[in-house]
């Protein structure tokens, strides 16, 4: 009776079948097949001697009558002991004769000779191979190169075994060590013959390339199902057809092996100081080896000048992918059999790049001297990068500080011209130093500078934007972008169009695939929020005649209150207990944990207050570290500069990862440091005391998501951030970023009219400067041609001070921002967008130049707080939260914003207020309440920027005496309008507005004298009467 078609041998027959149809020799038995040396002689035989007959022959003719098996056992002999991929790639001697055992496909094809061997390579199934001396155990399927096994596959049919089943039977029932006779079965031997296993069923692939018994490790080997694991539904059969269709195709599995299975090689220090060697087989996960070919065959159809952004999650590989890529780049050649890139940069921070790129690619091709690093040794940098390009180096190394000068390499040695590189970018990040700065300021906020001077890192997105902006791209140059989290304006300016016209990026493995595959943890699974409330109290005298920018002092009352003793020590002591009780135990008490906090000095009176908590408490099992760049000035914690090496103590002038990866330490404290980049797996919980916001969020606490042996939960405790806007940040990158729309390039047409419309320069010289710019003119020329604008607005700004009209300031000082925006907008959408329009091109040359020579002094003196007391304190556990990352949602919802406005804003009077009366304010609504601190700051001015919006009560207001408004009952309508639709950005503060009387009570009379006031300026402004 016929075998019933749900059953795993035809599962096993129609993969025989499909291969035997594309170029492959089929045996639907063993029949031939060598168990003791694990070879199928007649394929290595025919080989030898059809490609090879001259070596074969002084073979035959030295071992007359047994050269067959004498060739045999010796190619086992030396698989045995370098492995079968050793000599695939590099062939073996026998006497006086060398043969190659394979031909892997030429990059060019000027060679047919070379092209004739490729094409005689035998690649053959094998059915139901026993492979055991002792007993008649059998593998499903056996994949072999020119008689020498490379892979094994064991199948199951989901009608009746899933892909666990094959795991199972690989882990329990295929012993790389025969039981009976103890001997090491070579086709199951680490590395001798196959080099991976696959498990395989009609819905899944699962793959290894060592079996240790029970402990043997699988990975998942699938495409990926709607942006999670597993593989989607096949309408024209199996879910797992990819395997055989794609990767088992003839050119595909002989450039596989040829170009991506390497042997790393790292070395490991024991417990008791001796190092030892551990090998590692790498075989592609299916997300690399699709990405790489992918990029590598669009590279070679597109030519050079083209962009390409890689959204990789951490968790996948992406060291491995890019050490591929670079390779298979630096010898690409076109269909003219033009090599297509004179030479590939690879700008990494990454160290373990240069020496596994140098590894594996002497693996590959048995050359040294591929691989150039640019380092501090040997000569300037400079220097050794121009050489380096000269000399058409295949592969250069580089770090991001050094990546400015490839470019103005690129662009200005005569000896380059038309040259053409590709420029492979790793995700990395690095403290901002060098020619890049310049560069930096002009393209990013002024909210991020102040970061990045705090210490914060720059990531290679922003390099990228600065080197690249307002430049016309060299056609001669291709990029190639890895990141987990591409921004919007990386996604604008390397993605491709996607089905929906916007750009997206050329290949994805999501956060949502990493997850679900067990590469990285989900770091939201325990998130738990705390709650801070308190009470200041204040004199009331210092400032009763004299009124403060409420802005200003709202943040300045803020950054008192988590700067305040009290306040941090209470902290450290949920930290401490908290890690001590839930953390420290695990991994073998092996266990570590991040605190961040949000400036250098806040970073600095944590470490003060921790080592006098952990002191106090007499712990011996805690100790931490504090990462900062530079010295911090902090009279109130002692009169000298503090610094990582006298803070750090225990460091003894070792490098502070190497440092934290040891016992002696538990905790690391950092600000902006160590937030992005900084892979530590033995990092389980995160105490973070800084506000966070969009990529931040994710690069932060996915410091967290590294695997590690027994770890199978994160902590997190969030001091300040709104769960459902990390919640929302996270889901951005769940999957695949995606743009709302892109950027408007009539905006920076909307600015120039602004910015002319003020009177500040003239057209004329703004024509003047760019034509002395160009033609070298001297100094004198140029200072003669942007003086009068410089003049005219410092004349302003004087007049604006000395008649105290603040809204004249305020433009002025939107003037000073509005130029920034400008450069910043141009140089981006000039990238994306051909203007063809020379004065566009000649005002952001010109506000380049004003814009620091009217820049902004520092005008406000710091505000006196030394009056202001905290009476109440209290830090409250708000309890764990449900963080569903993979829930149903709305991904327009998720989407990365484009650039659609820029100074767009309009001047407004500053907000004043007594000190007393703020102290007041935040006491009397905000004590004790869910709000966060921007809510505190931003909510009032937003309802009374809505409220004003009323044309009713802006006749009202003109009518009638404050009390009487505010007893109109259109004065309330008004407020519970303005709070109603302020509750998408205000969800928390408008809920208890509406819900608690007293709030709502407190908020309508404070806002009573704001829209009040503000309708009486408002009419002053417009000419009519107060």
């Amino acid at each position: 009776m016929a075998p019933a078609l749900h059953t795993e041998i035809h599962f096993e027959q129609e993969i025989c079948d499909h291969l035997a149809a594309n170029g492959w020799l089929y045996s639907p038995d063993d029949t031939g097949y060598d168990r003791e040396l694990a070879l199928f002689p007649e394929d290595v035989i025919a080989w030898l001697s059809e490609t090879q007959p001259k070596e074969w022959a002084k073979v035959k003719a030295l071992h007359n009558g047994s050269s067959e098996q004498t060739v045999l056992k010796r190619l086992a002999e030396l698989m045995d002991k370098d492995g079968s991929l050793s000599v695939l790639r590099h062939g073996f001697k026998n006497v006086n004769a060398r043969f190659d055992m394979c031909q892997f496909r030429p990059t060019q094809k000027m060679n047919p000779e070379t092209l004739a061997r490729y094409g005689k390579v035998r690649v053959r199934v094998m059915r139901q191979v026993h492979y055991c001396l002792s007993n008649q155990n059998s593998i499903d399927l056996v994949v072999f190169v020119n008689g020498i096994p490379v892979a094994t596959l064991e199948l199951k049919t989901e009608f009746t075994q899933s892909v666990q089943d094959a795991i199972g039977q690989y882990r329990h029932d295929r012993p790389v060590k025969d039981p009976v006779t103890k001997r090491e079965e070579p086709l199951l031997a680490f590395k001798r013959r196959s080099l991976v296993h696959f498990a395989v069923s009609t819905d899944e692939v699962w793959m290894t390339t060592k079996l240790e018994g029970k402990e043997t490790r699988f990975l998942p080997f699938n495409l990926g199902n709607d942006g999670g694991k597993g593989n989607p539904p096949n309408p024209n059969g199996y879910r797992t057809a990819h395997l055989w269709e794609r990767v088992l195709d003839r050119d595909a599995w002989l450039d596989i092996l040829g170009r991506f299975v390497h042997l790393e090689k790292k070395q490991e220090t024991l417990p008791d100081g001796s190092v030892q060697e551990k090998q590692t087989l790498i075989f592609p996960r299916f997300h690399q080896w699709e990405a790489v070919t992918q990029l590598v065959a669009t590279a070679r159809a597109e030519g050079p000048g083209m962009k390409y952004l890689v959204q990789h999650s951490a968790g996948s590989g992406k060291t491995n992918s890019i050490s591929w890529l670079s390779h298979q780049l630096a010898s690409l050649h076109d269909a003219a059999d033009t090599k297509l890139f004179d030479s590939v940069i690879v700008i990494t921070d990454r160290t373990v790049l240069d020496s596994q790129l140098q590894d594996a690619i002497y693996q590959f091709e048995h050359k040294h001297g591929v691989v150039v690093r640019i380092t501090d040794e040997g000569g300037s940098k400079s220097s050794q990068l121009v050489k380096a390009l000269a000399d058409r180096a295949p592969i250069i190394i580089v770090t991001i500080q050094t990546f400015p000068f490839v470019l103005d390499a690129i662009r200005d040695t005569v000896t380059l011209k038309g040259r053409r590189f590709a420029v492979v970018a790793d995700e990395a990040h690095t403290s901002q130093t060098g020619s890049a700065a310049k560069k930096l300021k002009q393209v990013l906020t002024a909210e991020r500078l102040a970061e990045i001077e705090d210490g914060a890192e720059v990531d290679l997105e922003e390099i990228l934007e600065a080197e690249m902006a307002g430049q016309v791209q060299p056609n001669t140059v291709s990029y190639f972008a890895f990141t987990a989290t591409p921004k919007a304006k990386t996604l604008e300016l390397f993605g491709r169009p996607g089905p929906d016209g916007l750009p997206a990026p050329f290949h994805v493995y999501s956060m949502q695939q990493a997850i679900e595959e067990g590469f990285i943890l989900d770091v939201l699974k325990n998130y738990t929020p705390y709650k801070l409330a308190f009470k200041l109290a204040h004199d009331g005298q210092d400032y009763d005649d004299e009124q403060v920018d409420q802005n200003r002092a709202l943040k300045s009352l803020m950054n008192w209150v988590r700067l305040h003793p009290h306040n941090i020590a209470q902290k450290v002591q949920v930290i401490v207990e908290h890690f001590r009780a839930n953390v420290m135990w695990r991994l073998n008490g092996k266990a570590k944990a991040m605190v961040v906090t949000s400036s250098r000095k806040e970073a600095v009176r944590y470490k003060l207050a921790m080592d006098k908590y952990i002191k106090a408490q007499g712990y011996k099992d805690v100790a931490a570290l504090v990462a900062f760049s530079g010295d911090v000035n902090d009279p109130d914690s002692g009169p000298s500069p503090f610094n990582e090496s006298n803070m750090n103590p225990g460091l003894k002038g070792r490098d502070m990862r190497e440092a934290f990866a040891t016992d002696e330490f538990q905790v690391m404290l950092v600000a902006n440091k160590f937030q992005t980049g900084f892979d530590q797996p033995l990092l389980v919980a995160m105490y973070v005391d800084k506000k966070l916001a969009g990529v931040s969020s994710v690069q932060t606490l996915s410091r967290l998501n590294r695997t590690y042996p027994g770890k199978t939960d994160t902590f997190v405790l969030d001091f300040v951030n709104d769960p459902d806007e990390i919640l929302a940040a996270f889901r951005t990158y769940f999957r695949t970023a995606q743009l709302a729309g892109v950027s408007d390039p009539n905006l920076i047409h909307d600015l120039q009219a602004k910015l002319d419309a003020t009177g500040i320069y003239l057209p004329e010289e703004v024509d003047g400067f760019a034509e002395a710019y160009y033609r070298k003119g001297t100094q004198k020329d140029l200072q003669a041609r942007i003086g009068p604008a410089v003049e005219r607005f410092r004349v302003r700004y004087t007049e604006a001070e000395q008649q105290k009209d603040k809204k004249a300031i305020e433009a002025l000082d939107l003037f000073r921002k509005d130029l920034g925006g400008f450069v910043r907008a141009y140089d981006f959408l000039s990238q994306i967008v051909d203007y063809g329009d020379s004065d566009l091109f000649k005002r952001s040359l010109f506000y380049k130049h004003l814009a620091p020579l009217i820049a902004e002094e520092v005008r406000h003196e710091a505000i006196d707080l030394s009056s202001v007391l905290m009476t109440h304190y209290n830090l409250r556990d708000l309890g764990k939260r449900q963080m569903e990352l993979s829930a149903e949602q709305d991904r327009a919802e998720y989407q990365l914003a484009p650039m659609t406005e820029t100074g767009s804003r309009v001047p407004q009077d500053p907000a004043q207020a007594l000190l007393s009366e703020i102290v007041g304010k935040m006491n009397d609504l905000f004590e004790g309440e869910e709000l966060t601190d921007a809510d505190r700051i931003n909510y009032v001015h937003h309802i009374a920027g809505k409220m004003m919006e009323s044309e009713v009560l802006a006749q009202q207001a003109a009518a009638n005496q404050k009390a009487q408004f505010g007893d109109s009952p259109d004065f309330m309508n008004a407020f519970e309008d303005a709070v109603m639709a302020a509750y998408e950005n205000h969800k928390n503060m408008s809920e208890q507005v509406m819900g608690k009387n007293h709030v709502k009570k407190a908020m309508a009379a404070l806002l009573l004298d704001l829209v009040y006031r503000g309708f009486e300026e408002k009419r002053q402004d417009d000419g009519r009467p107060a």
